[in-house]
C-alpha cells in the first residue's frame, strides 16, 4: 500500500486496518501443564518469552518457568512457535509427559493413548449403543457387538470390539464410520451367520476352502473344525477313500461272531474305532495311521505288516495279538494288556517301535525278537519273561520295568535306562 493510499483513508479505518494486520502477524496456540494430554487453554502468542511464562502463571494456576513442545523439546525463542501449536507449560526443568494421575493408576501412556483412541473410533462407528458397521472388502455388514464378541471371545473379531484396557485394538474406519476390514466378504458372510446363530450355512457357490481359510484366520476354531469335516466329508469316494466308523460298525453287525471278518489291506486312516470289540479280524497289510483305536477289545487279532504309526490304542486289549513286522512308529499304547490268562503269548516279532509309548503296560511273555525300540518308552512295564533278543533298545526308557527272566541276549543297549528295576537284571540275560 502506498502512502497516498493510506493517508487517504479515514483516521478510523486505519486503526481497524493497524489492528487486523496486527492480529494477522500474532499466533494462537494451546497452552496446557505438562503431563496433560487433553484440555488446557488457547491464546494468542505475546511478543516475549517472559511474557508468555507470566501468561501461562495466570492462566493455568502454576508457577511456570519452561515451555516444552508436546514431544518434550524446550522452546526457549519465541519466534520458532508456530501457529496453533500445542505447548507444555511446567515450573521443573524436566518435561514430563505422564501425569500424576496416570501414575497413580499404574496405566501406562501408550495404552492410555490407544484407550483413547478406540474410544473415538467407537463414538464414530456408532458403537455407543450395540451396532456397529463392518466394511469388509466394500461390502457393508451391520450386526451387534455381541454377536461378534459372544460366541468366540478369543477369536479377533470378538478382540477387536471388545471394549476394555485388557482388549484394546486400533482399526480404521471409513467415511461412513465403517469399521474397515481387508477380507473377502464373500466368505465373511458365513462366518457372521455362525455367529449369529452357531449353524455352518455355506452357499452352492461359495467355496468351502475359503470359509475355512477365513475362519483360521480370523481365530474362529469351532467353526473352521466344522468346515473341514464338511469338506472332507464333500470329497468324492474312491478306492483310497478310508473306512469310516459306521461303515466298520454296520459290517460288524451284519457278521456272525464265528465268521472272520477280513480287513486286509483296508484304509482306516485316522477312523476312529475306540472301545469297539474288534476281536479276530484280520487287519494284515491294513492301513491305521492315526487311528483311534483306545480301549478296543483288538484280542487275537492279525495286524501282520500293518500300518499303525501314530496310532492311538491307549488301555486296548492286545491279548495274544498277532503283529509280526508291523509299524507302530510314534505310536501310544498306554496301559495296554497283552497277558492272556490262558497262556497264549502277543507276537510282535520284527516290530518297527520307534518311539512308541508303551508306559504302564503289561507285556509278560511278549515277543519282542529283533524288534526296533529305539527312544519308546517302556517305563513301570511288565517284561517278566519277555522276548528282546536281537531287539533295538538304543535310548530306550526301561525304568521301572519288570524284566524278570526277560531274554535280552544279542539286545542293542546303548543310552537305555534302568533306574528303579523292580528286579536285578542278571549277566546271563544279555551279552552287552
Amino acid at each position: 500500500m502506498s502512502i497516498i493510499e493510506w493517508c487517504s483513508i479515514k483516521l478510523k479505518d486505519r486503526l481497524q486496518l493497524t489492528q487486523d494486520i496486527y492480529m494477522m502477524d500474532r499466533k494462537r496456540v494451546t497452552l496446557r501443564k505438562a503431563g496433560e494430554n487433553t484440555g488446557g487453554i488457547v491464546i494468542m502468542v505475546p511478543d516475549t518469552m517472559d511474557k508468555l511464562l507470566q501468561r501461562a502463571s495466570d492462566k493455568l494456576g502454576i508457577v511456570a518457568k519452561h515451555i516444552f513442545s508436546m514431544q518434550g523439546a524446550a522452546v526457549c525463542d519465541i519466534d520458532v512457535i508456530r501457529d496453533d501449536d500445542i505447548l507444555c507449560a511446567s515450573s521443573e526443568a524436566k518435561f514430563s509427559s505422564v501425569s500424576p494421575q496416570h501414575k497413580a493408576s499404574g496405566l501406562k501412556s501408550p495404552l492410555r493413548n490407544l484407550a483413547s483412541l478406540s474410544d473415538k473410533l467407537l463414538s464414530v462407528a456408532g458403537v455407543g449403543g450395540d451396532w456397529v458397521t463392518l466394511n469388509v472388502g466394500g461390502t457393508y455388514f451391520t450386526t451387534t457387538r455381541s454377536t461378534l464378541t459372544t460366541k468366540e471371545p478369543e477369536s479377533m473379531l470378538a478382540r477387536m470390539f471388545t471394549h476394555s484396557e485388557d482388549h484394546v485394538w486400533r482399526s480404521s474406519v471409513d467415511s461412513n464410520g465403517a469399521f474397515l476390514i481387508d477380507r473377502s466378504p464373500v466368505y465373511f458372510e458365513p462366518i457372521l451367520n455362525y455367529l449369529r446363530n452357531g449353524k455352518v450355512i455355506i452357499d452352492k457357490n461359495v467355496n468351502p476352502q475359503g470359509v475355512l481359510e477365513e475362519a483360521r484366520f480370523f481365530g474362529i476354531m469351532s467353526l473352521a473344525e466344522q468346515v473341514e469335516h464338511q469338506i472332507l466329508a464333500a470329497k468324492p469316494v474312491t478306492d483310497f477313500t478310508p473306512i469310516t466308523r459306521r461303515e466298520l460298525v454296520f459290517k460288524l453287525m451284519s457278521t456272525r461272531t464265528e465268521e472272520e471278518l477280513r480287513c486286509q489291506g483296508v484304509n482306516f486312516t485316522g477312523t476312529n474305532l475306540s472301545k469297539l470289540d474288534l476281536r479276530h479280524i484280520n487287519f494284515k497289510y491294513a492301513i491305521l495311521k492315526g487311528a483311534n483305536l483306545s480301549g478296543a477289545n483288538l484280542a487275537y487279532c492279525n495286524f501282520e505288516r500293518a500300518d499303525l504309526s501314530h496310532a492311538k490304542l491307549d488301555g486296548a486289549n492286545l491279548l495274544a495279538i498277532k503283529m509280526l513286522c508291523v509299524t507302530l512308529e510314534g505310536a501310544s499304547m498306554c496301559g495296554c494288556n497283552f497277558e492272556d490268562p490262558g497262556g497264549m503269548k502277543a507276537n510282535m516279532e520284527g516290530a518297527n517301535m520307534k518311539s512308541v509309548n508303551l508306559e504302564g503296560s503289561h507285556m509278560s511273555g511278549v515277543n519282542l525278537r529283533v524288534a526296533t525300540l529305539k527312544n519308546a518308552n517302556l517305563q513301570n512295564c511288565d517284561l517278566r519273561g519277555a522276548v528282546l533278543a536281537g531287539a533295538d533298545l538304543e535310548n530306550c526308557n526301561l525304568s521301572g520295568c519288570d524284566l524278570q527272566e526277560a531274554n535280552l541276549r544279542g539286545a542293542n543297549l546303548k543310552g537305555a535306562a534302568f533306574e528303579l528295576m523292580l528286579n536285578p537284571l542278571h549277566m546271563s540275560q544279555t551279552v552287552r
